[in-house]
């Protein structure tokens, strides 16, 4: 079997000497949506240029709800799909699957030892899951879904005298996450010895809020939007342009920006300006005096302009699954060669037995 490849080697003018980034998605969706896109993937792209990018499918973190495993084996391959097909390049950045690399889980046992009862309770996102399901029915597994999601950001820490940094996109919901996971980083330190750059929080540059279609109030999310709220990355268009011209808008006419007295042409006004590229005065300049439905006509053509080679790419990826398995495979031994040092480390550290040749 080849030597797995060194990122941290010899190519120090390049790789090596850029700070790396770390982001994971769950498959637990048929397909990506607008939100996403706009919030998140479209920049994970866009960081390839300037970060060693490190971006993965999050599965393990799919299995902490009930679930169905044909499907979940679906939609992990569904998901990394788009994500090549929105532009990651697998020649630049490690796209794989989480549990391909099993240092994952084994960091995330040797992080929970090191967290607090109480410390973990006090995550917000288990605290709002848990009160709706009842003790129950939550799993340990959600529970402790923090702690795996340190792991997977401290799995790729650069050397700590490598004077590089660590940066995870996040939003404003993953924060508190991200405060666990520097400070248990800086606990492991503390106990056994300067291991982890702590890892900086990243608000990826031109990440657009973007809210339900049919309830501008609230965010656009698989869980919580109804199917007319929300646009699938691989709808096909006739729906695609529905949904776009049945978004709720608001009493009169006029497309002006209006956060609280215009929150749906508000939203449609984000999504317009972060797909084209054009201001939102811009856009309220070029539709002043036409109402609404050239508005979402316009609107319409410039989301299926945008995923429909997307749309087209994935499903090309889906028809030759050889292929596509083979990309995650190079993706997950590129992860594995940075993971496996990192947990060599954290071994040795924590005491553990090195195991004979």
């Amino acid at each position: 079997m080849p030597e797995a490849p060194n990122p941290e080697a010899s190519d120090a003018g390049t790789a090596a000497a850029q700070p790396r980034v770390l982001s994971g998605i769950q498959p637990t969706a048929d397909s990506f949506h607008l939100g996403n896109y706009l919030g998140a993937l479209r920049q994970w792209v866009a960081m390839q240029d300037t970060h060693e990018a490190f971006y993965c499918v999050v599965d393990l973190h799919a299995i902490t709800v009930e679930h169905d495993p044909a499907l979940l084996r679906r939609r992990t391959k569904v998901a990394a799909a788009q994500l090549l097909a929105m532009g990651i390049d697998p020649d630049r950045s490690a796209v794989f699957v989480q549990s391909h690399v099993p240092e994952h889980a084994e960091l995330a046992w040797v992080l929970s030892c090191l967290t607090g009862f109480g410390e973990a309770s006090r995550m917000t996102q288990f605290k709002d899951k848990s009160a709706k399901q009842g003790t129950s029915g939550t799993s340990v597994g959600l529970f402790t879904y923090p702690i795996l999601q340190a792991a997977d950001i401290l799995l790729y820490t650069p050397e700590p005298d490598a004077g590089r940094a660590l940066r995870v996109p996040v939003g404003e919901d993953q924060r508190q996450h991200l405060e666990l996971t520097r400070t248990l980083a800086q606990r492991f330190n503390h106990r056994f010895g300067e291991t982890f750059v702590l890892p900086d929080a990243h608000i990826p540059e031109g990440a657009a809020k973007i809210t339900d279609l049919q309830e501008p109030g609230a965010k656009m999310s698989k869980s919580a939007s109804s199917p007319q709220g929300i646009i699938d990355v691989l709808e096909e268009p006739g729906p695609m342009r529905k949904k776009i011209m049945r978004a709720v808008t608001d009493t009169g006419s006029e497309v002006v920006y209006d956060e609280e007295k215009k929150a749906g042409v508000t939203n449609l006004l984000r999504i317009y300006s972060a797909l084209e590229g054009t201001s939102v005065p811009d856009l309220e300049a070029r539709y002043a005096g036409s109402g609404y439905g050239q508005f979402k006509k316009d609107l319409a053509q410039v989301v299926l302009d945008t995923f429909t080679p997307i749309r087209e790419r994935t499903l090309k990826l889906l028809d030759d699954e050889e292929h596509l398995d083979r990309l995650l495979a190079r993706g997950a031994e590129r992860a594995s060669a940075v993971a496996v040092r990192t947990m060599e480390t954290v071994r040795e550290r924590v005491g553990f037995v090195g195991r004979g040749r």
